[in-house]
């Protein structure tokens, strides 16, 4: 059975009075559970101001772990979280034309994943990002559409400033539109790998061989989180922080369709 550990941790940083960034999980209650809808994570980073960006990224999460807990179990989740993302998506854009908001913008990013058996679906609109930290190395997962592609191939390579400077433009948020394209990948996952979801306000504030370094010790994933994020606003801290970990102990093979074994 897939068995995980998890731990998150946000700090506002050095510059903002209050944190937009939210974060959020939904956690099996059963065995059976585990095995037939998984776990989902999620974290945002509201835009537009730390009160309307706090409602945003909060109403972005609440409703992914809503919908996630919701919908039939045993559904594909590479077709299940677009869908969901979608539903955050419109859930924000109708908070915007919610009595008192007078039109101001709401928007926030938000990167997603669930985890099933022995494997993770990704999903994220905007720049926050998932890492993964396989053998002490940090590979990121999610690719901002305006990355070039030789840059989108050794991204866990360069420090987050050069990264930084090729980032999608963060226009592109939940919120804004009513309709948004989902970047969504799946992943094989191993015993040992660490899942590293974060805001920009942590990535932008170290290298990713930081990252790999901090999330690769033989710590509980929480104090992992914290020390994550203090280590963002201790080197930049002109940003919110937020990182939610998670090690996988054990995966468990996705059963076979029996036509399918057979042949």
């Amino acid at each position: 059975m897939l068995d995980i550990i998890y731990g998150e941790a946000t700090d506002a940083g050095r510059v903002w009075p209050r944190n937009a960034d939210s974060a959020a999980v939904f956690v099996p209650q059963s065995r059976q559970q585990v095995r037939s809808r998984g776990w989902m994570f999620a974290v945002a980073d509201g835009r537009g101001g730390n009160d309307l960006g706090r409602i945003a990224s909060a109403r972005a999460v609440e409703r992914m772990v809503e919908g996630f807990g919701s919908v039939a179990e045993g559904v594909s989740l590479a077709s299940l979280m677009p869908r969901l993302v979608q539903d955050a998506n419109a859930a924000v854009h109708d908070e915007a034309l919610g009595p008192g908001r007078r039109g101001r913008l709401l928007s926030t990013t938000i990167v997603s994943c669930a985890l099933r058996n022995d494997t993770a679906v990704i999903s994220h609109v905007g720049d926050s990002r998932c890492y993964l930290i396989r053998e002490h190395k940090a590979t990121l997962l999610t690719q901002e559409r305006t990355l070039a592609i030789h840059t989108h191939q050794a991204a866990e390579r360069m420090p987050a400033e050069t990264e930084q400077s090729e980032k999608l433009s963060s226009s592109r948020s939940l919120g804004p539109e009513m309709f948004i394209a989902v970047e969504t990948a799946s992943f094989p996952l191993h015993p040992g790998d660490v899942l590293v979801l974060c805001t920009d306000g942590l990535y932008e504030a170290m290298y990713a061989e930081d990252i790999a370094r901090i999330a690769s010790q033989a710590k509980a994933p929480d104090e992992i989180a914290r020390e994550l994020v203090a280590y963002a606003v201790q080197a930049d801290g002109a940003d919110n922080a937020t990182a939610q970990v998670i090690r996988i102990q054990a995966i468990e093979a996705a059963a076979r369709p029996r036509a399918a074994a057979a042949s």
